[in-house]
């Protein structure tokens, strides 16, 4: 489904023009979003409640969490370089099909250098159009896949192009995840503009929010280094979204989505 290099976006762009609307359109489908300052107010000031350890407190510091769907791919290596360069721990919802199961060593990398690895789905299916057990497959084999690779599975996912509803929360429950939307998006699958792509994510960064980012377009990539420079002049702090979350922790089947503001 995901090409490579040039060729990679146009395979999946189609599917993804309706995404930023439709995260937006979950009323009607049995799911009610919590907030990240939700999940920290629900878990209160007590470190025990369960949550990440926290290298920061969200509930003071101006934190925003930098995510990559769709990975990894070619241009991972190279992103995760970028990364470790600036110090900022992201979150990868890999796909499984063609991702997890081809770059088994970027997986083990991603996990073993602090970044929170996460369920994109096998092949990229949208849930809310599936049965309940092609729901489970698209989801359980990745979990297993990113399992045998690092010894642990996701506790995190997030459905193609944002769509879920009350089976996929159920299953997702079932199968220990909880669901992660966003917030902020460079519709880095329309563009390969670099510069455009840095200023779409500029322009909606706010406080509390999730960066939706692919890692498999030729332009996005590129972007990331100045992205994180301007972000931290602003006095962003980056974190991973279960630190986002702490003290809360994320809880199977809930949808976690901020509020822009």
């Amino acid at each position: 489904m995901f090409r490579s290099r040039s060729g990679r976006g146009k395979a999946v762009s189609t599917a993804l023009l309706a995404a930023v609307s439709l995260m937006w359109a979950l009323s009607g489908c049995g799911v009610d979003p919590v907030t990240p300052q939700d999940a920290r107010r629900e878990a209160g000031a007590d470190d025990k409640a369960g949550g990440a350890a926290r290298r920061v407190d969200c509930a003071e510091v101006k934190c925003i969490a930098l995510t990559f769907d769709a990975g990894p791919g070619e241009d991972t290596p190279h992103l995760l370089d970028v990364l470790k360069e600036k110090q900022v721990p992201a979150t990868f919802f890999l796909l499984g099909s063609k991702h997890v199961d081809r770059y088994p060593d970027v997986v083990r990398r991603i996990a073993d250098e602090g970044h929170e690895v996460a369920n994109h789905t096998w092949s990229h299916r949208i849930l809310t159009d599936l049965d309940e057990s092609e729901i489970r497959d698209e989801l359980s084999r990745t979990q297993d896949a990113i399992a045998k690779i690092t010894g642990r599975k996701p506790t995190l996912m997030r459905p193609p192009q944002g769509r879920t509803d009350g089976t996929v929360s159920d299953v997702s429950r079932e199968l220990g995840l909880a669901q992660v939307l966003w917030s902020i998006t460079a519709k880095d699958y329309s563009t390969t503009d670099s510069a455009l792509i840095r200023q779409r994510v500029l322009d909606n960064a706010h406080r509390d929010g999730i960066i939706l980012l692919h890692d498999i377009y030729d332009g996005t990539v590129p972007a990331v280094p100045s992205i994180i420079d301007e972000l931290k002049r602003r006095g962003f702090t980056f974190v991973t979204v279960p630190e986002l979350l702490a003290p809360g922790k994320a809880e199977p089947g809930t949808v976690y989505r901020p509020e822009r503001d």
